[in-house]
């Protein structure tokens, strides 16, 4: 028997760093992703540390994951979720014309250097949000997470 799910429950998503290089940026980040409903956190490389921009302490409430390398996190993505790069880049998908898979991980760079080529290309997409200056990291990834909310509420999925 087949047993459906309110829209409600229906999907999920994390958001993380890679190489984060301010940390106020990762605790601004986690108060954001708790609040708009993430579903885990994450950071890759050891550039950071607790920061007190984190005023719920996000990782008591959701699950917080640290990877030492991209690759050891890649080969640990949720299944069936799909990897998404936060970047300035040409092909990237404009962030007003993207719609968000049930099942998403996003992913956004160190705020010296972005993505690194090698990341961008394991990526299922890569979104960029049009701003005439590179964003802060966590006003980006809070701007992706309210996109996500607005979208889903569209299609009653909230």
């Amino acid at each position: 028997m087949r047993v459906s799910l309110p829209g409600s429950m229906r999907g999920y998503c994390g958001i993380g760093i890679f190489d984060v290089k301010t940390d106020v940026n990762i605790g601004t980040l986690w108060r954001s992703a708790f609040a708009m409903g993430a579903s885990h956190i994450f950071a890759i490389g050891k550039r950071y540390k607790a920061q007190a921009s984190d005023t719920v302490k996000a990782h008591r409430h959701i699950p917080f994951f640290e990877y030492l390398t991209f690759e050891d996190f890649y080969e640990h993505i949720p299944k069936e979720a799909r990897l998404v790069g936060i970047e300035i880049i040409p092909t990237a998908i404009e962030l007003q014309k993207y719609k968000h898979p049930e099942q998403a991980v996003y992913l956004l760079g160190a705020e010296d250097y972005g993505l690194p080529e090698r990341i961008l290309a394991k990526c299922h997409e890569v979104v960029s949000i049009p701003s005439t200056y590179c964003l802060n990291v966590a006003v980006a990834g809070s701007i992706v997470l309210y996109d996500r909310i607005l979208k889903r509420e569209k299609r009653g999925l909230k």
